[in-house]
C-alpha cells in the first residue's frame, strides 16, 4: 500500500507562492514511482477539483487552465515525493489542497485515485 501525506500549505498575501509537498511512504512490493499523482483542490461548498497531474515517470504533467502558467508540478521519485508550486497566487485559489496517486493513466477526475493524503489549508488574503 501507498499512504500519502502532503505539508507546505499556510497564509499567502495574493501574489505570493507557496509549494506544497506530497510526501509518500510505501509498503513492501509498493512503489511511488509507478503511481501517477495528481492534486486536487476542495474550496467550501464546493466540489473537488483538478489542479495539475504528472506521469509516473515525470514524462509528462497536466493542468488545470486555472492555474496554468502559475503552478508547476513536479515529483523526485528517489525521495518519494511530488510538489505542486504555486505562483501569484490568488484569493480564488483558496482551498484545501490533496495530493492523490493512481496506477492508471492520469485522470482529471477524482474517482480513479485509490490513494489520498489529508489535504493541506492554502488561504490567499486580498
Amino acid at each position: 500500500q501507498v499512504y500519502l501525506v502532503e505539508s507546505g500549505g499556510g497564509v499567502v498575501q495574493a501574489g505570493g507562492s507557496l509549494r506544497l509537498s506530497c510526501v509518500a511512504s510505501t509498503a513492501s512490493g509498493y512503489s511511488f514511482s509507478n503511481y501517477e499523482v495528481a492534486w486536487f483542490r476542495q474550496a467550501r461548498g464546493k466540489d473537488r477539483a483538478f489542479v495539475a497531474g504528472i506521469r509516473y515517470n515525470g514524462g509528462g504533467t497536466d493542468y488545470a487552465d486555472s492555474v496554468r502558467g502559475r503552478f508547476s508540478v513536479s515529483r523526485d521519485n528517489a525521495q518519494n515525493t511530488a510538489y505542486l508550486q504555486m505562483n501569484n497566487l490568488e484569493p480564488e485559489d483558496a482551498a484545501l489542497f490533496f495530493c492523490a496517486g493512481n496506477l492508471m493513466p492520469l485522470s482529471r477526475t477524482p474517482d480513479p485515485y485509490d490513494v489520498w493524503g489529508q489535504g493541506t489549508q492554502v488561504t490567499v488574503s486580498p
